[in-house]
């Protein structure tokens, strides 16, 4: 069991991350995020869901600053300000457009067809999906 748990841990290990670029299918409501570079750092634009497919006109209503709820959810930079790390990237933040707000991040890749992402209101309360990548 200990053998099987250290190759697991150098299998995540060897995934770069890089390998975060592309074109990913959230846990919740199908949202689609293309995840590009960003200078050092990666950011992640929101260019589909569930609601935006039947109305791609859909606009940030709950966000926190009543001056953005006008604009499109499409389009919408979700994740920035990230840094690369030990085979992660940390430091960043991701918008939620559920409930407008924006919370600190990560993003781990796991394999080349999945994303660890993290956010957190503030430690240890954090919430992780699995994003899904869209060949």
């Amino acid at each position: 069991m200990i053998g099987f748990t250290m190759l697991a841990a150098l299998a995540s290990a060897a995934v770069s991350p890089d390998a975060a670029l592309g074109r990913w299918r959230t846990e919740t409501r199908n949202g689609i995020v293309q995840v590009e570079r960003c200078g050092a750092s990666i950011c992640g634009t929101l260019v589909g869901s569930d609601g935006l497919r039947t109305n791609p006109n859909l606009l940030d209503a709950n966000n926190k600053n009543a001056a953005l709820r006008g604009r499109k959810l499409m389009g919408l930079q979700i994740l920035s300000g990230f840094t690369r790390g030990d085979g992660q990237w940390t430091g960043g933040t991701i918008y939620n457009g559920d409930d407008g707000g924006t919370y600190k991040a990560t993003v781990t890749p796991v394999d080349a067809d999945h994303l660890k992402v993290r956010g957190c209101i503030m430690w240890p309360l954090c919430k992780t999906q699995t994003w899904t990548r869209i060949r």
